[in-house]
């Protein structure tokens, strides 16, 4: 990554939890991830266009909890009190909500890293094929901004990446949390670029 462009052959475009189960879970939303889609959309065209490496990383948990460690907090996700369900996953792998949405449909020549835990690098081969193919940069977006989106830039960060990260093609069900990360958090360890910008960053084809 240059200050004003980014190399294809050097990138990885990695889209986060874009699974049904979170896009569509109800019709709520499905409006708040309507326009993040779009741009999670036009980022995905660009970067296979210009020939960076597409990544998915998505939701993997066992049914029968086996993969599933009940850890002592005082809430859950959506900060309600913790109790005897809310270390139970939302998605369960196999399951139709844990397929990845129509509009972000993978191809053959993209990575499909299954994940167990909020961060996409604790415990997959995301490090490994992004180093086998010298990227140096991740370009990051998804759901939810508070959760699996920051663990992520912290292990990207904490393992040397450029991390550029898509403020509209991000989002989560507390608004503010994601404008806090935005603002105040992500800037120090990241680029945080809109849509806009870095498909003005991709180079053109020809």
């Amino acid at each position: 990554m240059t200050p004003g462009g980014l190399a294809p052959a050097r990138s990885c475009l990695l889209l986060f939890d874009f699974l049904e189960g979170h896009v569509n879970r109800d019709a709520s939303t499905r409006e708040r991830y309507r326009p993040v889609l779009a741009n999670a959309a036009a980022l995905l065209a660009a970067a296979r266009s210009a020939g960076a490496m597409v990544a998915h990383a998505q939701a993997d948990h066992r049914a029968d909890l086996a993969t599933t460690v009940r850890t002592l907090r005082d809430t859950d996700n959506r900060l309600r009190p913790a109790d005897g369900e809310s270390h139970k996953p939302v998605i369960v792998a196999g399951t139709p909500q844990a397929r990845i949405v129509e509009e972000l449909a993978p191809q053959p020549s993209d990575y499909l890293v299954p994940k167990h835990r909020w961060s996409a690098f604790h415990g997959t081969y995301l490090d490994l094929a992004l180093r086998a193919r010298q990227i140096d940069t991740l370009l990051l977006c998804g759901g939810s901004t508070d959760v699996g989106i920051a663990s992520t830039a912290f292990a990207a960060r904490d393992s040397d990446y450029n991390l550029v990260i898509i403020s509209d093609a991000c989002t989560s069900p507390e608004q503010d949390n994601h404008a806090q990360f935005m603002n105040r958090i992500f800037p120090r360890m990241a680029r945080v670029r809109t849509t806009a910008e870095v498909l003005q960053m991709l180079p053109k084809p020809g």
